[in-house]
């Protein structure tokens, strides 16, 4: 029985997760979940799973729960997270929460040697380079990626040795604007860039999504998860979103892991590698009944969001941390429609050109960066 700790139950990851585990309670228990606001969805899974341990993002939230559940241990905010990432019973941690606050629950359980199954892109984004650091200290610490373009990546790469390497390629659905001009993207509204043609996500991922910002963030974690350089890591799209990624072997094979447009794969693999299981839970892709799978160039000059991270990535040092801040605020105002949508790009190159490149060497310097840049951007394009 393998106790689960889950940052984010309440988001589409974490209740992919619980699904998993509902269908192989003889496997997996839940030691710990967390919510940001979701309170009503929260209480309704602590009724289910009967955890140990809970957080919830708000003062409102953990009232209520406290009321509720006069006999749980409850905690609060950034703090719970924290706290929920040093469990010493803990088995597995899915970090499923979104943006930059994942890093220090993910520090937690490499300090702890535990298994981290990696749904926080940003984690690996803003701390790469310290979070590899500790990942040699603590040798018996492991991460395995939960997103499905890197889940793909993992098991393609155990066909070969990473000498052997010739490229990563990552695929993009391209988004909600696929084939839009920058002229048709003036006016969007934020109802219309919430609608991907083929995931069920988080608002903001789904608006990192449509500015191919995600792909951009997608490619950074690559390099820190899989140790591979830039110019070895492509990005195609491809719409229909069944081969996750791919990669090719410098004797031409290329490997790629096809499935349906469903994360309960890559979650389920993240919680038994390296075992694979049946399950109830899990969707079996019938190729039938695809027909077809097309693959075409990102258009860079309208998404500027993919050459932008490039950028920040090949810069290093604590550019990439500044790149996910001014990103996570610039989704953050155009969703409270304080921007517009093509700001966003903006927003992100004036935060990097005004940025002075340092060096990361803890924890404490990627908070202070962080922190540094969102202030930065709130005081010139915040209404």
């Amino acid at each position: 029985m393998k106790n689960i700790v889950i940052l984010g139950s309440t988001g589409s990851i974490g209740t992919n997760a619980l699904e998993i585990i509902r269908n192989k309670r003889e496997e997996f228990k839940v030691l710990a979940l967390s919510g940001h606001s979701n309170y009503d969805l929260l209480i309704e899974q602590i009724e289910e799973f009967s955890p140990k341990y809970v957080s919830i993002g708000s003062e409102v939230g953990y009232d209520k729960i406290t009321k509720k559940f006069p006999k749980l241990k409850v905690f609060l905010g950034r703090e719970g997270l924290k706290k929920l990432g040093q469990l010493l019973e803990m088995d597995i941690i899915l970090i499923s929460v979104t943006g930059a606050i994942g890093i220090e629950a993910t520090v937690e359980a490499i300090k702890l040697e535990k298994r981290i199954a990696l749904a926080n892109k940003e984690t690996m984004v803003a701390g790469g380079s310290y979070i590899n650091k500790l990942l040699k200290k603590y040798p018996k610490a492991e991460i395995i990626p939960v997103d499905s373009e890197h889940s793909a990546i993992f098991q393609s790469l155990l066909s070969g040795k990473k000498k052997d390497v010739q490229n990563i390629i990552i695929t993009a659905s391209g988004g909600t604007f696929r084939g839009k001009s920058r002229k048709d993207l003036e006016n969007i509204k934020v109802s219309e860039a919430l609608k991907h043609p083929n995931w069920s996500m988080g608002k903001k991922i789904t608006i990192d999504s449509s500015t191919l910002v995600n792909k951009g963030l997608e490619v950074i974690e690559a390099h820190e998860l899989f140790g591979v350089d830039y110019d070895k890591i492509k990005v195609i799209v491809h719409p229909e979103s069944i081969v996750h990624s791919l990669v090719e072997f410098k004797d031409g094979a290329v490997i790629a892991q096809l499935g349906v447009t469903d994360m309960k794969l890559p979650i389920q693999l993240a919680f038994t590698y390296p075992d694979r299981e049946s399950s109830l839970a899990l969707e079996h892709l019938d190729l039938l009944k695809i027909k077809n799978l097309t693959f075409e160039e990102p258009d860079r000059e309208v998404f500027k969001g993919l050459d932008l991270a490039f950028k920040a990535g090949k810069i290093g040092k604590s550019m990439p941390t500044v790149l996910n801040a001014a990103n996570e605020v610039a989704v953050e105002l155009f969703m409270k429609e304080e921007i517009k949508f093509l700001e966003i790009y903006d927003i992100i190159e004036e935060a990097m050109k005004n940025h002075t490149i340092k060096d990361v060497e803890n924890l404490e310097d990627i908070l202070k960066i962080d922190l540094e840049t969102r202030n930065w951007v709130y005081k010139n394009f915040k209404k």
